[in-house]
């Protein structure tokens, strides 16, 4: 793809979210549909227009220019037949009030604002939760179905149907374009930050796409998570620590593949490849999410990546202050895979003899059988003590459960190292 290429769908990308947005409040999302119609339309005109004409000074105010116009369009076809926002829609209807308030409503002002709302009406608790990421996606992030089933490894068929459900419900349960109430504001916080960390954890190590690494997923969920903090209202604790999360993860981001693009272990990463201003971004939100009394997993799973973004090399790493935050962690969210990542380090602070017993009294290892990490630490102990043939058994069985074929390329090089 060439360099304007590149710019032009970055362009686009993040100027039809903040466009679906402003344009989901006016009509309401019950016509999202329609919002999203409105935007397509102005960027093919777009693209028609500046291929003849050349990109304007400023491409931004051309497209919102160019949305108020196909949006007041729309509104004279349609005032007759349909309901716009309950806020808007007698002024929207009445031809002497209709373009002064578009022109009122239609603009880049506080518009980082209306992304928010847009991202709690994505999020509202009707719609199920992959629903929800493929909504954040498509109507904030400006994917297309065809990026998001790639993505998630599923079709384009089944991202169609979790959209129109969702936006099925918005019709017909009359969903409001506004932030909660303070007394459903942590319900429904946790619905967005489970939202974007899915997202970004997509990115960050991608289970189903050929790169490991999804920067645009990883660039998404920065961009949302900073959208956040930004304002007063989402700006918690949690909020702050999954920011911070993000911030170490994505500092190593680079350091995780190689020049031909295969997965580096953690111990054979070359660190002065880590990105040090994300880290420190990291650290600051993570101080900022600290400075009360309220804890959430986000702030132990903040306070792990921190301790390997600090640790001067992999032998010198805290593993002790890690497997104590692990252990926090768990208590607070007893997960198998969050049981299996702490035995990981348990492995790292009393070894692996000792892991792969207390791996056996795991209350839900049967939940783990079908992920590949479960066997592929069993083949990684097993190879440290010396069992060779059990530890090849467990490999080659991760190897058949992951769908990443970097993973698959590092699981046969162990094999490769045994014999």
């Amino acid at each position: 793809m060439s360099e304007p290429k590149i710019l032009l769908d970055h362009l686009f990308r993040h100027e039809s979210g903040k466009l679906v947005s402003i344009l989901t409040k006016i009509f309401g999302p019950h016509n999202l549909e329609l919002a999203e119609d409105v935007v397509q339309d102005t960027l093919l005109k777009a693209l028609e227009h500046w291929k003849f004409h050349g990109t304007p000074d400023n491409p931004s105010a051309w497209l919102f220019t160019a949305a108020r116009n196909k949006a007041m369009d729309v509104i004279r076809r349609e005032r007759h037949h349909k309901e716009f926002a309950a806020e808007v829609s007698p002024l929207l209807k009445s031809e002497y009030s209709a373009g002064a308030t578009l022109t009122q409503l239609v603009h880049e002002n506080e518009i980082e604002d209306e992304q928010l709302r847009m991202m709690f009406v994505c999020c509202h608790p009707m719609v199920a939760e992959e629903g929800q990421v493929a909504l954040i996606l498509k109507t904030l992030g400006g994917f297309s179905v065809a990026e998001i089933a790639k993505a998630f490894l599923t079709s384009e068929e089944t991202i169609t149907k979790r959209l129109y459900r969702a936006r099925q419900q918005f019709r017909t349960e009359k969903v409001a374009f506004a932030l909660p109430k303070p007394s459903e504001l942590k319900e429904r916080l946790n619905n967005v930050l489970t939202a974007i960390y899915l997202i970004f954890n997509e990115g960050y190590n991608s289970s189903y796409h050929d790169s490991l690494i999804r920067e645009d997923l990883v660039e998404e969920s920065l961009r949302l998570g900073k959208m956040l903090v930004d304002h007063p209202l989402t700006r918690q604790p949690e909020s702050l620590a999954m920011l911070a999360l993000f911030c170490f993860q994505s500092s190593r981001l680079y350091g995780r593949v190689d020049e031909t693009g295969q997965l580096v272990q953690l111990k054979d990463q070359d660190r002065k490849k880590w990105d040090q201003e994300m880290i420190r971004q990291g650290i600051f939100y993570l101080q900022n999410a600290s400075s009360g009394d309220q804890v959430s997993a986000y702030h132990f799973e903040a306070a792990i990546a921190h301790e390997h973004c600090i640790a001067p090399s992999y032998q010198e790493t805290a593993w002790d202050k890690i497997l104590t935050q692990y252990n926090w962690l768990f208590e607070m969210r007893p997960d198998p895979l969050i049981a299996l990542n702490r035995l990981v380090i348990y492995a790292e602070v009393h070894g692996p003899g000792k892991a792969l017993k207390e791996l056996q009294k795991l209350p839900d290892k049967d939940l783990l059988k079908n992920y590949y990490l479960y066997p592929a630490v069993m083949g990684e102990w097993n190879a440290q003590l010396g069992n060779h043939a059990e530890a090849k058994s467990y490999l080659e069985q991760a190897i058949k459960l992951t769908h990443s074929p970097s993973e698959k390329q590092l699981l046969q090089s162990k094999i490769n190292k045994l014999f």
